[in-house]
């Protein structure tokens, strides 16, 4: 390896290979092709990132004036905008003695820096396949001129339907460029294009086939629980003994808000990572999370794939995944750069079978999984959680309330009525007791203020009143004795009924 490279990367602390990184540099840096298949956090970025920036030509290097100037000379393929980061910031790290310009290119950002960035010259390009065609078609990004291409995390881009795109891709390149692949599973899709597109590439993989796709040392736990109890077992795993950064991942967006907004009442820090977001909002909630500013991330599907985040001791599916390749991708998450995890996965009694078929794909002990409450003793027991701990923590601010309004005319108090129906309603005088005021508020014939006789039967009574018009205007009210009888004033109880 060139000096400068490593001087950049010992400084970081990075100074031993892990396997696959052993075994893909020598085969690399000469210019073979390869296929590169690892499980996912045992650092295939340097793997392929360390041959990249050796083999391209730094303004340090005398034959610089030789190749064309501001022209990329490679190009990096990553499925999501959160891994082009990732790579993005790992190669800038490698190369910081070497001079090597890098640029990040995705969606949901605007043009204008891209372009520009283009403009003044780049060595190295990373981006998403939808970005990179929309450069390339602009004639902002000439692909003509590089000597490698990498295809980062290929069985992801298979997945979300880019496969065209890079197609399309690679035929902007020349066809002597060395091409690399780096997956954790290899789909017969992706071998069909390594096939179309490489030349003898060299297979590599660093592990057993077991070990590819799993992590060792993430510990896994997979429970029967209900929707309604997982925010309060999340609570209390939040406070085991050996928990630091959490992500939890969700099914949908709307899930991935709720449930962070529910941990935050709780009193965690919590942040939601999902597509409705806008990208400077994402970028900042991943920020905040490898700053340990907040503590938990919970996410969708965007962030299951090349977030490498240092101290992420737990990853929880709250909804069990979708297949077997969602669940190594999203456990993939902690138990990286060969530090421990725990998984813990909650199934729900509906999505049984699902996971089943992937207990049975990834050949797991886990075919019945356990029902398990918040209060459970194997939870406590199996997660290192203090007996008595509960989903919420004691000192957290509480949440204010505001105080009871008047809803209709009803106050603080159950029995003040009074004023118009609907509207707001004073409290009633409890001087008087006499119940003869009209609905409209006015007082009728045997009011107590008025000149006439009070009525002192029991019975319901119809109170008719002058309106302002000359017309009649009907009110009723009614009152009842506590024995359910009584004579009435105004009316007989035969026009009562009769005018109800």
């Amino acid at each position: 390896m060139h000096p400068e490279i490593c001087s950049a990367l010992e400084r970081a602390g990075i100074v031993t290979p892990f396997a696959i990184q052993e075994m893909t540099l020598s085969v690399a840096l000469m210019g073979t092709d390869l296929i590169g298949q690892a499980r996912t956090g045992t650092g295939k970025t340097l793997a392929f990132g360390i041959p990249v920036l050796q083999r391209s030509v730094s303004p340090k290097d005398p034959d610089y004036a030789d190749i064309p100037q501001g022209k990329p000379q490679a190009l990096i393929v990553a499925p999501t905008r959160e891994l082009a980061l990732q790579v993005s910031s790992d190669l800038t790290l490698a190369s910081a003695d070497r001079g090597l310009r890098v640029l990040t290119v995705y969606g949901g950002v605007g043009y204008d820096e891209q372009l520009d960035t283009l403009k003044d010259g780049v060595d190295i390009v990373v981006g998403t396949p939808g970005r990179l065609i929309d450069l390339a078609q602009r004639r902002s990004l000439d692909l003509s001129h590089v000597h490698a291409v990498v295809l980062d995390e290929a069985d992801e881009m298979l997945d979300l339907g880019f496969l065209p795109d890079v197609q399309r891709l690679l035929s902007m390149t020349p066809e002597t460029r060395q091409t690399m692949l780096f997956s954790a599973t290899m789909p017969a899709a992706i071998v069909t294009l390594a096939r179309t597109h490489m030349r003898h590439p060299m297979n590599i993989r660093a592990e057993s086939s077991y070990d590819t796709t799993m992590v060792p040392a993430t510990a896994q736990f997979i429970y029967q629980a209900h929707d309604l109890d997982k925010p309060e077992i999340i609570g209390r795993v939040l406070q085991a003994e050996d928990a630091d950064k959490i992500i939890v991942f969700t099914r949908t967006k709307r899930q991935s808000q709720r449930i962070a907004d529910d941990l935050a009442e709780r009193g965690f820090s919590a942040s939601p990572l999902h597509g409705d977001m806008a990208q400077v909002a994402r970028e900042k909630a991943l920020t905040k999370f490898r700053e340990n500013k907040i503590r938990v991330l919970v996410a969708t599907d965007v962030a299951a794939r090349g977030i490498d985040v240092a101290g992420v001791s737990h990853v929880i599916n709250y909804t069990c995944p979708e297949d077997d390749k969602t669940y190594v991708h999203r456990i993939g998450r902690t138990g990286r750069a060969g530090a421990t995890g725990t998984a813990i996965t909650f199934v729900d009694w509906a999505d049984l079978h699902r996971w089943k078929m992937i207990n049975k794909t990834l050949d797991l002990p886990f075919d019945e999984p356990q029902e398990t409450y918040s209060t459970s003793e194997h939870l406590y027991h199996d997660q290192g959680i203090a007996p008595g701990t509960k989903g919420r923590i004691v000192d957290a601010a509480p949440v204010e309330r505001k105080p009871r309004e008047d809803r209709g005319g009803r106050g603080d108090s159950r029995g003040d009525r009074g004023g118009e129906r609907g509207g707001d309603r004073k409290p009633r005088e409890r001087t008087d007791r006499s119940r003869t005021r009209t609905r409209g508020g006015s007082q009728g014939q045997g009011a107590a203020s008025t000149d006439g006789p009070v009525s002192t039967g029991d019975s319901a009574a119809v109170v008719v009143t002058e309106g302002s018009t000359g017309g009649a205007s009907r009110n009723r009210r009614r009152r009842r004795s506590r024995s359910g009888g009584g004579s009435g004033e105004a009316s007989a109880p035969s026009a009562t009924s009769s005018d109800a």
